[in-house]
């Protein structure tokens, strides 16, 4: 389904940038007296968007000017959602798992992302830990987010999280592969006092 919507999003992108680039380089184009097309309503520098007749036509209506305001309002907040649909990680759902009688289990995606958070946080060192799983329901990957205390060693934080909270993930979820991205932070802390 994420397939979809991203092939989708970036047909809706393509077209709506190929549309622009057209719209703005025949205005542009009336607006320098180069040639344009014989159907583009405005072919010079003289010509404007709308004509005086055409601005007074719907004066008189009282539900045009509602109406414009509302259809641009609408456009605006579908295209500051989509923008910020843009930003969005997509978090994975769910992770088949194999049964090991050749059938396979669904195994919720935040389930899993809550253990790996609570075995990541219970390692010497790790004030807290957030993981989010991406990639496919196949062949999840992770990203772990570890917030170390000061006197914590990342050369060490890093070892544990490997061989034990993502390697007791993969034994679990009977993943071959269980591929990680780690982010360390360190956790603020008040400076001590020498006497």
């Amino acid at each position: 389904m994420t397939v979809v919507l991203r092939r989708v999003n970036r047909l809706l992108l393509g077209l709506a940038g190929l549309l622009l680039v057209l719209g703005g380089g025949a205005v542009l184009a009336a607006a320098t007296d180069l040639p344009v097309p014989s159907w583009w309503p405005w072919s010079g520098p003289s010509d404007v968007l709308l004509t005086t007749a055409q601005r007074q036509r719907w004066r008189d209506e009282s539900w045009w000017w509602p109406v414009v305001i509302a259809v641009l309002g609408l456009v605006v907040l579908l295209a500051l959602w989509w923008l910020l649909v843009q930003f969005r990680r997509a978090r994975l759902r769910e992770v088949l798992v194999d049964t090991g009688d050749g059938e396979e289990a669904v195994l919720r995606g935040r389930a899993l992302e809550s253990v790996l958070e609570a075995d990541a946080a219970a390692q010497e060192g790790v004030a807290r830990a957030k993981v989010s799983l991406t990639g496919r329901r196949g062949a999840p990957r992770t990203r772990i987010a570890l917030h170390l205390e000061p006197y914590a060693s990342p050369g060490s934080a890093l070892t544990a999280l490997s061989t034990e909270a993502l390697a007791h993930a993969r034994t679990s979820t009977g993943l071959p592969a269980l591929p990680a991205e780690a982010r360390l932070r360190a956790v603020k802390h008040r400076a001590r006092r020498v006497a």
